[in-house]
């Protein structure tokens, strides 16, 4: 029923009635309904309550008429599902109670089961009901981006710790990429089988690397997830952060889309990943805190530019900001969907 729906058209690079568009983390943060629902509630026990994750995906949905919903969920649920000790703080993100530096530390990271996260395929089996034509996109986490949370042991400006390791003991960095990518494609495999219609993988601190590192220690282990799914029937979405100089690395580990953040230009980058992929994005999120004619200017301008890829899917550069007005979001989706593709 999603087949033929605008979002998954562009992603596979057919015509499209509309340039489809949907936001990175617009199940809640701005919305004060989201706000309302999370009273009192911690993030991970949000992810794991079916009812929660159907009710929170589906309210920007409702209220701005996007193109695609994306499950409510967060990158280190399938890492706590695995038997890591963490939690996701508020106004910090994830903490991990015990950093993984050691080969011991990283024989404690055992494989994800489905039963593990039989939450998670319950609430996309609530929602794809719910959501009729609108298509469920499931996500996770790449392995360096895991990796580097592991490591750290929570969110890092300069990944230092991460990057002794990679650089230190490349076979030990190795070994654990290794063991996230099947946490990872297994936890993608369960939302795919569910009912999702499309997978995003976010390696969002990704840019923090060269290129010849990305290609050395983190290309194989993302290429192995997204081959693992290139049976399920599915685009493959892929996103990182301050990534201009891995676009064709990037392109390289197998997706079909390929998500650029707002510092280059979407024709720039049609350019780079080639004529085979699709590209989401790619606002500035700050922009929407412009007057409405400057967002209404921008948005063209990305439109635009997307036109010069296999199939554009409008995004921001990034993640909604929580102070973003919802009702800039909703005129910004009315006016994405009247602009001609």
């Amino acid at each position: 029923m999603t087949n033929d729906s605008a979002f998954l058209r562009a992603c596979r690079g057919l015509g499209v009635p509309h340039t489809p568009v949907w936001f990175m983390r617009q199940a809640g943060r701005s919305l004060p309904e989201y706000r309302k629902i999370r009273e009192g509630v911690g993030m991970l026990e949000s992810c794991r309550r079916p009812d929660l994750v159907t009710e929170i995906t589906l309210q920007p949905v409702r209220r701005h008429g996007v193109d695609a919903a994306i499950l409510f969920s967060d990158i280190v649920v399938p890492l706590a599902a695995a038997g890591i000790d963490l939690d996701i703080v508020a106004g910090t993100g994830p903490v991990v109670a015990e950093p993984i530096r050691t080969a011991a530390d990283v024989q404690r990271l055992r494989p994800l089961e489905p039963g593990d996260v039989s939450y998670v395929a319950e609430a996309v089996r609530l929602l794809v009901p719910e959501l009729g034509a609108t298509p469920l996109i499931g996500f996770a986490g790449a392995p360096f981006t895991l990796a580097s949370y592991l490591v750290e042991g929570g969110p890092s400006r300069t990944y230092l710790k991460t990057k002794a390791l990679m650089y230190g003991d490349p076979q030990l960095w190795h070994t654990l990429c290794g063991r996230l990518a099947d946490i990872t494609l297994a936890f993608l495999r369960v939302q795919v089988e569910a009912g999702v219609s499309a997978v995003q993988l976010f390696d969002s601190w990704a840019g923090a690397l060269s290129e010849a590192d990305y290609r050395e220690y983190v290309l194989p282990h993302s290429a192995r997830v997204l081959a693992g799914l290139a049976d399920a029937g599915v685009p493959r979405i892929h996103f990182g952060v301050g990534t201009a100089v891995l676009l064709r690395a990037m392109g390289e580990a197998g997706a079909d889309v390929v998500g650029v953040d707002w510092r280059t230009p979407l024709d720039r980058a049609a350019g780079i990943v080639g004529p085979d992929r699709s590209l989401q994005g790619n606002l500035d999120p700050a922009v929407l805190f412009a007057p409405w004619g400057v967002v209404e200017r921008e948005a063209r301008r990305v439109i635009s530019e997307g036109r010069a890829a296999r199939g554009h899917v409008f995004n921001l550069g990034h993640g909604v900001l929580p102070e973003t007005d919802p009702d800039v979001l909703t005129r910004l989706v009315e006016l994405i969907h009247s602009v001609s593709p």
